[in-house]
């Protein structure tokens, strides 16, 4: 068996005995513990009880994060004209319309969201199976399927977060950074959690939230308490 290095082996005698933690504790004992040479990021896991073999049981949704995520987003927006000046102006960093197809097509995906304007859709739609498995197809449910290309692209940029329940149920999504204020990273953790629990599906059954883990990049994860992370 492979011996632990130093850091590794105090983040686990840290984590030990420890679970159903509050938000704030969790999340002081997490960013106390993310001490890698780069700024890690601070994820969330949360399994649902869902089965996402059924359409009345996908959980997808959207939160702009009242603090951000910290991490700098490429966007990339399917556009024609005005629009496509439009998305330029806004920021976005990656504008086409069957140019960038045939881009996506050849295996260069630089971007980590993808915006597009209505018409575009039967361009775009030829990119399923390239962009579904990555969860960037545009969608109107989560707004990225829009004429107001400024609004999407600058929610995109200022720390907006899509969600969606993968196999078994679980939803995860990065809440911040190390860096951040133990405050701050408390509020997105909330927002992220209300934002799931307003995304309960009609055909949900039993038990909605069964557990959420924190952890860091390089880190242990503790899990939360259900209640308390719910709790306003």
């Amino acid at each position: 068996m492979a011996k632990l290095g130093k850091r590794t082996a105090a983040a686990r005698e840290a984590f030990a005995g420890k679970s159903n933690l509050t938000v704030e504790e969790a999340v002081a004992l997490v960013k106390s513990n993310a001490n890698a040479k780069f700024d890690e990021t601070i994820e969330i896991a949360m399994n649902l009880g869902v089965d996402t073999r059924h359409a009345d049981q996908m959980v997808r949704g959207v939160i702009g994060l009242p603090n951000g995520t910290g991490k700098t987003m490429r966007v990339a927006v399917f556009a024609r004209g005005p629009k496509a000046e439009e998305a330029q102006a806004a920021g976005a960093d990656i504008v086409g319309a069957e140019d960038l197809m045939e881009t996506v097509q050849g295996g260069t995906i630089d971007f980590d969201r993808c915006i597009a304007t209505p018409d575009m859709m039967p361009v775009v739609g030829r990119l399923g199976k390239v962009l579904g498995p990555r969860n960037l197809m545009p969608n109107p449910k989560v707004g990225t399927v829009t004429m107001d290309v400024k609004a999407a692209v600058e929610a995109a940029k200022g720390g907006e977060v899509q969600f969606k329940a993968e196999k078994g149920g679980v939803v995860h999504a990065g809440v911040g950074k190390a860096s951040f204020d133990e405050a701050k990273l408390v509020e997105n953790v909330r927002a992220f959690v209300g934002a799931v629990s307003k995304a309960k599906p009609a055909g949900a059954k039993g038990a909605y939230m069964k557990s959420i883990t924190l952890t860091s990049t390089m880190g242990p994860g503790v899990t939360i308490s259900v209640d308390n992370a719910a709790s306003e």
